[in-house]
C-alpha cells in the first residue's frame, strides 16, 4: 500500500518507542476497510489522514480490534510522517479527532501533541487492583486514580522501579477491573531519580497487553504527578523498557493561574 507508512514513535536515542502505522489520503477508506488495514498492520494503533473542515487535518484512530478516540504515539508518528514527506513544515497545526480538536507542533526535531485538559475521576481502592497482577507493592504515599487527558485509565503507583519490572498483569482480572471504572485499561508507574516516572501500561479492553510508549497515557501521568505528587512544567517519562523498547516522553503542561490549561505530551520519531 503506497500511502501506508510504518514509523517508531518516542523514540530514546534512535532506538525503541512505540510502533504505529500510518495511512495518508485515506479519505477513500470505508470503516471496514481501516479496520482492516490496522488488524492487517498488527500495531497497537494505525492512524488514518482524511481532509477536515474544521481543522488542518482529521485523524482517525484504529487498533487492530476497535477504533479509539486518540492515540498520542499515532499522532505524533502522522506528523513526524508529514513532515519527513514535506507535505507540512515546521510549525503549529491542527487535527480533528473524536476526542476534540488538539493543536500540534511540529519542530525540526520534536514533534508536540496538545491532548485533552485532564479530568480525574474516582480514587481506586488498591485492594481492587492487587488481584490483577503476580505480585504487587504499592508507594503508599500515592493512590490509584482514575485520570484522563482524552482515554480514561487507571493511574497504579508501585514501591520501585525493581518491582515495576517484575509485574506480570492477569490479563483477565486486570480487564474486568479496567471495565468496571469505565477506563481502557492501567498505567502502573514508579518513581524515578534520573526522570521523574517510569511506566507500564496494560490495556487489554482495547486488544493491548503492553504497550512500549503511550502518549495519552504519560499526559495524564504529568497530571496526576503535578497534583499530587510535585508541580513542575515539564515531566521527563520512560516506558517500554521491560519489552526491549525503551522509550521517552517529555509532557509539558501550561497553567492558567493555579489550573492546568494545556497539556502537550512530545517526543521524536524515525520511519521502520
Amino acid at each position: 500500500m503506497d500511502n501506508l507508512y510504518r514509523v517508531s514513535a518516542f523514540t530514546k536515542d534512535d532506538t525503541g518507542g512505540n510502533d504505529a502505522g500510518v495511512y495518508i489520503h485515506a479519505d477513500h477508506l470505508s470503516d471496514k476497510e481501516m479496520q482492516s488495514i490496522a488488524y492487517e498492520v498488527g500495531y497497537s494503533e494505525t492512524a488514518f489522514v482524511l481532509k477536515s473542515d474544521v481543522a488542518d487535518f482529521k485523524v482517525r484512530f484504529f487498533t487492530p480490534i476497535t477504533e479509539v478516540d486518540l492515540c498520542g504515539h499515532a499522532s505524533i508518528a502522522t506528523f513526524y510522517t508529514l513532515r519527513e514527506l514535506n507535505i507540512i513544515e515546521k510549525g503549529f497545526y491542527t487535527q480533528e479527532t473524536k476526542a476534540g480538536l488538539l493543536k500540534i507542533k511540529v519542530d525540526a526535531d520534536d514533534i508536540h501533541i496538545e491532548l485533552s485538559k485532564p479530568l480525574f475521576f474516582q480514587k481506586v481502592n488498591k485492594k481492587e487492583i492487587e488481584a490483577s497482577f503476580n505480585h504487587i507493592e504499592f508507594d503508599d504515599s500515592l493512590d490509584c486514580y482514575v485520570v484522563s487527558t482524552g482515554i480514561k485509565e487507571i493511574f497504579v503507583p508501585v514501591k520501585n522501579n525493581d518491582i515495576l519490572n517484575k509485574l506480570i498483569p492477569h490479563k483477565n482480572i486486570l480487564m474486568e477491573v479496567a471495565k468496571r471504572y469505565d477506563a481502557i485499561g492501567m498505567h502502573v508507574f514508579a518513581l524515578g531519580d534520573d526522570v521523574d516516572a517510569y511506566g507500564r501500561n496494560f490495556a487489554p479492553v482495547v486488544g493491548i497487553d503492553e504497550e512500549s510508549a503511550t502518549g495519552t497515557s504519560n499526559g495524564a501521568l504529568a497530571c496526576y504527578l503535578n497534583k499530587f505528587y510535585k508541580q513542575k512544567e515539564q515531566y521527563i517519562l520512560h516506558q517500554g523498557y521491560q519489552i526491549g523498547k525503551p522509550s521517552e516522553l517529555k509532557a509539558t503542561l501550561t497553567f492558567d493561574d493555579i489550573n492546568i490549561k494545556e497539556v502537550w505530551i512530545g517526543g521524536k520519531a524515525k520511519f521502520k
